[in-house]
């Protein structure tokens, strides 16, 4: 016998039992993760609901300070400066955070200490009674454990954002804080007299919007009560069981929005979501934007896909919300109680807080 060959087969072979060996956790996790192997998904044992009940900070006053600051991706000084100027004619004092104005490895908004900084900052200064993200990208994900729930509560105050902001809207409803899911500096700069900008400037000022939207196809008729979470659907998945994963509530109503992703993509967040027992703890849906998403499949529309996975929850699903990534992106007040009301003829859309209530005539 060649003594040599024989030792050669036997390493090869021990080599790929040991790569077999390292791969296969990885493989379960993975699985577990992206829906892969449903079966094997759907052993991850289930975490306990939470409740969710979140106080509004105050609304705002003529002279309050507002913060500019960017917890994600870097947004050109101009846009900000534009933005502050805006404030200004709302009758609202803007300050910009220190670190505002930096970039690191290209695209965020400084090193990840510096953006938290911002943040504490803006969080701990009893004079700023609201913050308004500059903008989203990504980066919020890597803050999940950096901010403490103390942060966020012990001086309740609105914050503004949307896109990568949803992460933040995810830790404020779990430290009990309500925030606002609106637009930013990279589209106040454009000039604000749009009906986006001037929605969100008279709900910090207090005026509650109460939504009509027309009837959409593929709406599931119902009503519903529950805390409003969610957001970009790509930034809060990756957050299940995290601080951040405002989901794990039990009284939820989900809203949902993309820009970019495929159909398949879109499809397979929102079955990790199902595997992960978040459908079933909703007791509404609604759909907002799917800006310039993929139509690989011959489905009618994204929202027509969806429609196949949440009919089986018996629950109502309100479509065509006009809030995400298009030119139009009205309010939702994050972490407050909501009820949706889905009918043939349309859909009403209304925040069950103190406030002057702003009827808002979607269907035009």
């Amino acid at each position: 016998m060649n003594t040599k060959h024989h030792l050669t087969t036997r390493r090869s072979l021990l080599s790929r039992i040991s790569r077999v060996q390292l791969l296969a956790p990885l493989f379960v996790f993975f699985s577990c993760a992206t829906g892969i192997d449903a079966q094997q998904a759907t052993q991850v044992q289930p975490t306990s609901p939470i409740t969710l009940n979140c106080v509004r900070p105050p609304y705002l006053q003529k002279g309050d300070k507002v913060a500019l600051i960017s917890p994600s991706y870097a947004t050109p000084m101009e846009n900000v400066e534009k933005t502050a100027q805006l404030l200004r004619t709302w009758g609202l004092e803007p300050v910009i955070g220190p670190n505002v104005g930096k970039t690191y490895v290209r695209q965020y908004a400084g090193t990840d200490e510096e953006r938290l900084s911002d943040l504490k900052w803006a969080l701990g200064n009893k004079d700023v009674k609201a913050i308004i993200c500059n903008r989203g990208g990504y980066g919020s994900i890597h803050l999940i454990d950096k901010l403490s729930p103390q942060d966020v509560s012990a001086s309740p105050k609105w914050l503004v954002g949307f896109s990568d902001i949803t992460t933040y809207h995810g830790m404020f409803a779990r430290d009990g804080v309500m925030s606002v899911h609106g637009t930013m500096s990279s589209f106040l700069a454009k000039g604000g007299e749009d009906l986006t900008s001037t929605l969100m400037r008279d709900l910090l000022y207090g005026k509650v919007p109460r939504y009509e939207l027309p009837a959409h196809p593929q709406n599931i008729t119902g009503r519903a009560q529950g805390v409003l979470v969610g957001g970009n659907l790509c930034t809060f998945v990756p957050n299940l069981h995290t601080s951040a994963d405002a989901t794990m509530a039990d009284n939820i109503i989900l809203f949902v929005e993309e820009v970019g992703e495929s159909m398949h993509n879109i499809d397979r967040q929102i079955r990790v979501l199902e595997l992960n027992g978040v459908l079933s703890r909703c007791r509404g849906i609604v759909l907002g934007e799917f800006t310039s998403c993929g139509s690989e499949f011959t489905y009618e529309s994204t929202e027509a896909m969806l429609r196949e996975i949440f009919q089986k929850y018996n629950i109502p699903v309100l479509c065509g919300f006009p809030g995400g990534h298009g030119d139009i992106n009205y309010p939702l007040i994050m972490g407050a109680p909501v009820t949706i009301d889905v009918r043939n003829d349309g859909a009403t859309l209304s925040f069950d807080i103190d406030g002057e209530q702003s009827y808002v005539d979607c269907k035009e």
